[in-house]
């Protein structure tokens, strides 16, 4: 089994306290150095994009409760060449990068060619960046580059043809990666098919939207992105220490991006188990081959984790580290939903959580620990992370 540790950087309000943006940078550094010293293998740090407290001035506010910012980490890029000045070992993740803001993939490709063309000029650099990419979580993060729906087919069909445009970018991303020269001319053309909706009448709808026979079983997306042929720089770089992370489940696009590179897949939230294993399965088959076989640490999967000395004082943190959630995501507090969040997650003393992880999970995956989860006391934070290491692992 392999631990990383996730640092969401979260600037959220906990019981009256927001750290300021300083402090929170602070700690986040704090940590990341002393998951180094323990041996975590893989930091990986959440991505936010534009002010969600600007946003809740907006005619739609997403989070109109939430107080402060779901994150701070708007670029992995110049987030981890400062991990790796602080640090000896341990790799950086992004958990997870928005391809679809900040001008796109095309942009992407490009500065993350060049964070490598960076890292790599120590000949003896080892350390890894894993770019794990998708679509971003709030789609007012990609409005202003032009994500939206430009027609009523769109308009009637967005969930899926969101899901289209990640489809449209990851393409050109890898390939743009890869060195590439690429038009838009080259890519897969995007289309709807029945098979893509949840139900036969929203397929109809979006039909009927386009003003197509309720017979017509595909239509054909205009591309997003047009352009001549190009290709990015630097173009010497070397993709030796790059990884990447697919944050989809849709099982068409891990087929269609491992036709380009070697591409894992992230566990997405609480995944079903039944979930989990398919997606070994799938992946065991269309994983790309220049990164030899499938491996199942190749899905990080997520575990919040609530170590205290005692199971009452582990039990009373993740009931009020969601309580903190749930009341800033949606206003309210619903016992229901606390209850099937505290179960999901890991807590306990060292032996209870030793023994909840070896249920949950199998010995070979890797487990992305999260220790932060609204919870601001950094010392509090840096004592399970040195705990866990300390007493679960060699029990593990």
């Amino acid at each position: 089994m392999k631990f990383d540790i996730f640092l969401s950087i979260c600037q959220t309000e906990v019981d009256g306290h927001l750290p300021s943006e300083k402090v929170m940078l602070h700690n986040f550094f704090d940590q990341v150095r002393l998951a180094d010293d323990l041996g975590f293998e893989t930091a990986w740090v959440a991505e936010t994009h534009l002010s969600t407290e600007t946003q809740k001035k907006t005619s739609q506010p997403v989070i109109p409760h939430f107080s402060g910012e779901i994150g701070l980490n708007t670029d992995i890029l110049q987030l981890a060449h400062k991990v790796f000045a602080q640090t000896r070992r341990i790799h950086v993740g992004s958990a997870i990068r928005n391809i679809l803001c900040n001008g796109g993939p095309i942009a992407h490709a490009e500065a993350i060619r060049t964070f490598l063309a960076l890292h790599s000029l120590d000949e003896n650099e080892s350390r890894r960046l894993n770019i794990g990419f998708a679509s971003g979580r709030f789609e007012f993060s990609n409005r202003p580059y032009g994500i939206f729906p430009r027609s009523e087919l769109e308009r009637a069909a967005w969930p899926v043809v969101k899901n289209k445009v990640l489809h449209e970018a990851a393409e050109i991303f890898l390939r743009l990666l890869k060195a590439e020269e690429v038009s838009s001319k080259d890519l897969k053309p995007q289309t709807l098919r029945p098979e893509d909706f949840r139900s036969p009448e929203q397929w109809q709808e979006a039909l009927k939207a386009a003003g197509l026979s309720a017979q017509t079983q595909q239509i054909e997306l205009s591309p997003r992105w047009e352009f001549e042929v190009l290709s990015v720089i630097p173009k010497e770089t070397s993709l030796t220490l790059l990884d990447l992370t697919l944050g989809s489940h849709d099982p068409v696009l891990q087929k269609a991006v491992n036709q380009h590179l070697p591409v894992g897949v992230f566990n997405l939230s609480i995944t079903p188990p039944e979930v989990i294993e398919q997606t070994h399965r799938r992946m065991q088959e269309h994983y790309h081959p220049d990164g030899g076989p499938w491996q199942r640490h190749y899905m990080p999967r997520t575990a919040m984790i609530f170590l205290e000395d005692s199971v009452d004082q582990a039990r009373h943190a993740a009931e009020r580290a969601w309580e903190n959630y749930w009341k800033a995501m949606e206003g309210t507090l619903d016992p229901q939903k606390i209850a099937q969040a505290v179960g999901n997650s890991i807590y306990g003393d060292a032996q209870v959580v030793t023994e909840q992880i070896l249920e949950k999970y199998h010995p070979d995956d890797r487990l992305m620990l999260w220790f932060d989860f609204n919870n601001h006391d950094n010392e509090a934070v840096k004592k399970s992370m040195s705990q866990f290491f300390e007493k679960v692992v060699p029990a593990l």
